[in-house]
C-alpha cells in the first residue's frame, strides 16, 4: 500500500460552515471531554445554543473524526466517529482535534488508523507542554504517513474491524459489569458482617433510620467515648516558615481512598517543628476526609507508618482509637458499610458541587460496638472476604487488559495490510496479533 501524508486524506481542524448559517438561539450537540468516549459510550445527548458556544470551542459535524490533543485521552485512544449530531453540527472542547475525511476516503477505515498501535505511540512522542498537560500538535496530523488502500478494500478493512471490534467491546462490556457486581458484592458483604441486618431486614424506627434493630450484645456507642481526633495543618502561603522548622511529607485528601491509601505521589512542606509534632500521624491511626464528592465523605483507611514522620493536611482528620476497646481496623471497615455510608451523606454538608463533614459530626458517628476480641474476629474475617473478591476483580482486569490489546493489536494489523481481511477471521489471528489471544 503506498503512503500518503494524513492532510492529503483529511481536512485538519477544518471550518464549519454549516454551523456558522445557524441561528443564534438554535441547540447543538456539545461535548467536554468527559463525553468523549469511543462508540456507543459516545455521550451527545448534552446541548448548547449557538450563541452560548459562539466562541472558543472546537467546531465539527457528522462524519468528522475527533481526536483528543491532551494526555491522557490520547494514549487511552479516545478517539470517536461523530454521527447523529444534533442539526448535524455540534461543539466541544478546545483539547479536540478534528479530521474531516476528503472524497474517497472512508471515515470509519481513518478511525480505525487514528487507532492503531503505531499512530498512538508516534503523537505520544510528538507531544509538547508542561508534564501532565502535554498536547498533541497540528502539525503531527497533518504530516502523519499513513498506508492508503483503494476505497474498495477501504470499506472492507472498515466492515471487517466493525464486526470483529464489535464483539471484543461486548466481552469488555461484559468484564465490567462483573467488575461492577464485584464491587456491590463487596459492599454488601461488609455490611452485612458488622451490621447484621443492613440489607436483609426493614429499617427501624430509631434515629437512624436505615439501622435494622441490633441484638442486644451490639450497643451503638458515639465515636466521641472511643477515640480522640487530631486535626491537620493548613497548607496555604500565609502558614508561619520561620525559627525552628521541619521539612516533613504530609498527606492529603487525594491520599486517602475506603479502606486504603494512594502514595504514588505525596507532598512535602516546610512548618515549624511545634506545628510538625501536633500534626505527625502514628500507627493506627484511621483517617478520614472532611470534604469532596458526598460518597466520599468520611472515607476510613487506617495508617500503618508507612511513611517515617507523616504529618497530615487539615482536610484529613486522624482518629486515634482507644486500643483497649476499639480496633482501628474495624473503625475502618464500619466507615464503608451501608450504615457509615448512611450516617456521613445524611449529615455531610451539601454545596453544589461539593460536600464536607466536621469533628463533630465524625465524633458522633454511632458505632455498634461488640467486644475488642469479637471486633478483630470480624475484621479477619472481613478481610479475608474482601481479598477473595479483590482477587476475582484483579482477574477481570487483566481479562480487560488483554482485550483491550487484543482490539488495539487487530486494529493495527488490519489497517496495515498484515492480513487479508476478506479472508481472515477475527478467532485465528494469534499470529498478527502477538499472541494476546491467550490469556
Amino acid at each position: 500500500m503506498k503512503k500518503i501524508r494524513l492532510k492529503y486524506l483529511a481536512h485538519v481542524n477544518p471550518s464549519t460552515p454549516a454551523f456558522e448559517k445557524l441561528s443564534e438561539e438554535t441547540k447543538v450537540t456539545f461535548l467536554p471531554m468527559e463525553a468523549v468516549w469511543p462508540g456507543e459510550r459516545l455521550d451527545i445527548t448534552r446541548q448548547r445554543t449557538k450563541r452560548e458556544v459562539a466562541a472558543g470551542y472546537t467546531r465539527f459535524q457528522d462524519g468528522d473524526l475527533l481526536v483528543p490533543k491532551i494526555t491522557p485521552t490520547f494514549e487511552a485512544g479516545r478517539a470517536v466517529l461523530i454521527r447523529k449530531l444534533l442539526g448535524g453540527v455540534g461543539a466541544g472542547t478546545t483539547e479536540l482535534h478534528v479530521l474531516r475525511p476528503k472524497e474517497r476516503v472512508d471515515s470509519r477505515f481513518l478511525f480505525y488508523v487514528v487507532n492503531t498501535h503505531s499512530f498512538l505511540k508516534l503523537g505520544e512522542a510528538e507531544m509538547y507542554g508542561v508534564a501532565g498537560q502535554q498536547r498533541v500538535p497540528d502539525d503531527f496530523l497533518r504530516d502523519l504517513l499513513v498506508s492508503i488502500p483503494s476505497s474498495g478494500e477501504q470499506r472492507r478493512i472498515a466492515n471487517f474491524l466493525d464486526v470483529e471490534t464489535l464483539r471484543i467491546d461486548r466481552l469488555l462490556g461484559l468484564r465490567e459489569e462483573q467488575d461492577a457486581k464485584l464491587q456491590e458484592r463487596r459492599y454488601a458483604f461488609i455490611s452485612e458482617e458488622l451490621v447484621p441486618g443492613s440489607l436483609g431486614r426493614a429499617p427501624s424506627s430509631a434515629m437512624y433510620s436505615w439501622l435494622p434493630d441490633l441484638p442486644g450484645d451490639l450497643p451503638l456507642v458515639k465515636l466521641g467515648y472511643l477515640c480522640r481526633i487530631q486535626n491537620g495543618l493548613t497548607v496555604d502561603g500565609a502558614r508561619n516558615v520561620t525559627g525552628d522548622v521541619v521539612t516533613r511529607p504530609y498527606l492529603r485528601v487525594a491520599n486517602v481512598q475506603a479502606g486504603r491509601l494512594e502514595l504514588n505521589s505525596v507532598s512535602e512542606i516546610a512548618v515549624p517543628r511545634a506545628v510538625a509534632d501536633r500534626c505527625t500521624l502514628r500507627r493506627g491511626d484511621v483517617l478520614m476526609t472532611e470534604g469532596g464528592d458526598l460518597d466520599k465523605l468520611g472515607r476510613g483507611a487506617v495508617w500503618d507508618g508507612e511513611i517515617p514522620d507523616c504529618l497530615h493536611q487539615n482536610h484529613v482528620f486522624a482518629l486515634r482509637p482507644d486500643s483497649a476497646v476499639l480496633d482501628a481496623r474495624y473503625l475502618s471497615l464500619l466507615t464503608q458499610t451501608l450504615h457509615g455510608r448512611c450516617y456521613f451523606e445524611s449529615t455531610g454538608s451539601k454545596t453544589t458541587n461539593l460536600a464536607s463533614t466536621n469533628s463533630s459530626k465524625i465524633l458522633g458517628f454511632p458505632i455498634p460496638l461488640p467486644s475488642l476480641e469479637r471486633q478483630k474476629r470480624l475484621v479477619a474475617q472481613v478481610e479475608e472476604g474482601v481479598r477473595v473478591i479483590a482477587e476475582a476483580r484483579a482477574l477481570l482486569r487483566k481479562q480487560q487488559a488483554l482485550l483491550a490489546e487484543r482490539r488495539q493489536a487487530l486494529i493495527t494489523a488490519a489497517v496495515t495490510g498484515q492480513f487479508d481481511v476478506s479472508t481472515a477471521s477475527g478467532r485465528n489471528l494469534t499470529d498478527v496479533t502477538d499472541g494476546v489471544t491467550r490469556a
